[in-house]
């Protein structure tokens, strides 16, 4: 019983390294991952293979899920944790795989509010404090064929996880090399004034969704720093400092984002 035991502590603790084959598979797969120097590539390897032994993947309601997906869930669910290391992906330990969007039957507290939710509610990701990672395999599979277009739901819901580590879901992740007030002081600055400007007039590119509290703030903000981190610097120069030194470098490409700025479901020149 206790070598079976050690044996189940150790592959915890030291998973199998994930096949080569595999590996370069699911790179081609993910742009943003390709966009990652060697360095961080080899690091974020690792760390997926962690997460694959750590957490429970499950598809439901006829979702198809094999290595090659999981991996490509796992690889950009730890694109955040880079910087912050393993133990930023503490604190819940299930993926529940849905094809599209999913029902939400009864009441449950959603992780960015306190607010109750009852009744049936349809969407495509969600997230529970301390509970599940939900997502849509069609929203992943969009995201990694449009990597530049501002949006991802496995990097935003990772966001969230993040926000709760150190407490309620507050825009505010464990910091340790960002001092707190500066933190709290330019994402509060920033929030507010999206917040207090009527989406109809406001010429900021941050989706206005990012105004419904400092948790999707900080989620979208999230998004952005992967995925269009020109836009960010561009429309919150302060924000995009503070996420970079966060997460570290954006991997996404100079070359994808110098001359055209991508919209969900198609380019727009600037």
């Amino acid at each position: 019983m206790s070598g079976r035991w050690w044996q189940s502590l150790r592959a915890r603790l030291e998973p199998p390294p994930i096949a080569d084959p595999l590996w370069k598979r699911a790179l081609a797969g993910c742009p943003l991952v390709r966009g990652l120097d060697s360095e961080r590539q080899q690091r974020l390897r690792r760390l997926a293979a962690l997460f694959l032994a750590r957490k429970r993947f499950l598809a439901l309601a006829g979702a198809v899920l094999d290595d090659y997906w999981r991996l490509l869930i796992a690889m950009q669910a730890c694109l955040p944790a880079l910087q912050q290391g393993a133990g930023s992906l503490r604190g819940w330990r299930e993926v529940l795989i849905y094809p599209g969007e999913f029902k939400v039957r009864g009441s449950h507290h959603a992780c960015h509010s306190s607010v109750l939710r009852a009744g049936d509610d349809t969407r495509s990701v969600d997230t529970w404090e301390r509970g599940p990672l939900v997502l849509s395999l069609a929203d992943v599979q969009l995201d990694l064929e449009q990597p530049w277009d501002g949006y991802n739901v496995v990097l935003h819901q990772m966001a969230h996880k993040l926000d709760i580590l150190d407490g309620p879901a507050d825009g505010i992740p464990p910091l340790t090399d960002i001092p707190r007030r500066r933190w709290v002081e330019q994402f509060g600055h920033a929030y507010h004034s999206l917040a207090n400007t009527p989406a109809q007039d406001c010429g900021n590119p941050i989706d206005h969704y990012a105004a419904e509290n400092p948790s999707e703030y900080f989620a979208v903000v999230t998004e952005l720093h992967y995925s269009q981190p020109t836009l960010l610097r561009e429309a919150e120069p302060a924000i995009a400092d503070l996420l970079e030194t966060f997460y570290g470098p954006s991997p996404a490409m100079a070359s994808e984002l110098s001359n055209v700025v991508y919209l969900r479901g198609k380019p727009a020149a600037r």
